[in-house]
């Protein structure tokens, strides 16, 4: 196990590609920090727009060194193991596009390594957006709101998380043959491996969920083929199948024969809902009741539409993942990654 002390030094590491419209907020949080990183490593996978330029820029104006690299093709694990491979300190923080950091979000990532008993990795927390009656039911609908986050069960995003070099070494990395769902399966392989997760509550960052239902669609249905490329989570999904192709066709034919039943569905819609309900009144404090009632009325759409994406999306991936479900079998037991090489330019 890694010993840091007060004096501990953390690099941050994040990738893009195409990202110039959602940098420039995640940059002046970055900047706002009350404990600022001592290197930034960000690792650019081709993007097509002004991103590099923009990164490079903002790196010229920093009081702590960053470095930009450029590797055109890398995914998203490629980039995160190269700019591990690239980083001075042994303490690594990770975020990613798309999110505003909090202002003590660095400093209460990192403390817990300060401890007597340092843990291997620190889970951060996030919260979803909630600015429009849009946003604001999808962020209920998708996102669990920290208060909500048990430190024995929770799996980190690698939006909001920090682990040692000794612990991403041990599991070789993240998995760079995993199209989606590279964080969670890393995640998988540091338990395995007995490394110690802690939860830092206040480590937050603001997280902007999808803002269109095709945006939606896509997105869960390709979390859903990464869990069926890489054989995770089939119990949930089977629990998914079950619901809609035998339990409601089920309380369909018996309220056929007794209207009674039709209560099933009120029963079951609640206990489905109860959950993005009680969130929603939390993301949207001050709101009039009416504009928290049309996000409501959106819940339900969501659930279901979430829902229809990864029953498309599962089967898919699953078609497609015969080699990838034997290497993570392996990689969840703790064997080594392999990583691939990539031509990389600073």
């Amino acid at each position: 196990m890694t010993r840091f002390t007060d004096g501990l030094r953390v690099t941050l590491i994040a990738t893009f590609r195409s990202e110039e419209s959602s940098l420039p907020s995640l940059l002046r949080s970055l900047e706002s920090q009350t404990r600022l990183p001592d290197e930034v490593v960000f690792v650019d996978g081709g993007s097509e727009d002004d991103t590099v330029p923009l990164l490079r820029r903002w790196a010229a104006r920093q009081p702590f060194l960053v470095r930009v690299l450029e590797a055109p093709g890398a995914n998203i694990a490629q980039g995160r193991n190269l700019a591990i491979s690239a980083a001075t300190h042994d303490l690594i923080a990770v975020t990613d596009a798309g999110v505003e950091l909090e202002p003590s979000w660095l400093a209460c990532l990192v403390a817990p390594f300060a401890r007597e008993h340092p843990p291997d990795v620190a889970a951060g927390t996030f919260r979803g957006r909630a600015d429009t009656v849009f946003q604001a039911a999808m962020s209920a609908t998708v996102l669990p709101l920290p208060e909500e986050l048990d430190e024995r069960r929770f799996l980190p995003s690698s939006r909001s998380v920090a682990f040692t070099r000794e612990a991403w070494r041990t599991v070789g990395g993240y998995p760079e043959w995993a199209t989606y769902c590279e964080d969670l399966l890393f995640d998988m392989a540091l338990l395995a491996a007995g490394k110690r997760m802690a939860l830092a509550h206040d480590a937050l960052v603001h997280f902007a969920p999808r803002g269109t239902l095709r945006s939606y669609w896509r997105q869960y249905r390709n979390y859903a083929m990464g869990d069926g490329q890489t054989g995770i989570l089939w119990k949930r999904h089977l629990i998914r199948y079950a619901t809609y192709l035998g339990l409601v066709p089920a309380l369909a034919w018996l309220s056929l024969r007794h209207p009674l039943w039709l209560l099933g569905y009120v029963a079951g819609a609640l206990l489905y809902l109860r959950r993005p309900l009680w969130r929603l009144p939390r993301l949207t404090p001050g709101w009039p009741w009416h504009r928290r009632g049309r996000a409501a009325l959106w819940i339900p759409v969501l659930r279901l539409w979430g829902d229809l994406a990864k029953m498309v999306g599962y089967p898919l991936g699953w078609r497609h993942g015969w080699a990838h479900r034997s290497v993570s079998a392996r990689y969840r037991r703790g064997a080594m990654s392999t990583p691939t090489p990539h031509t990389v330019k600073e």
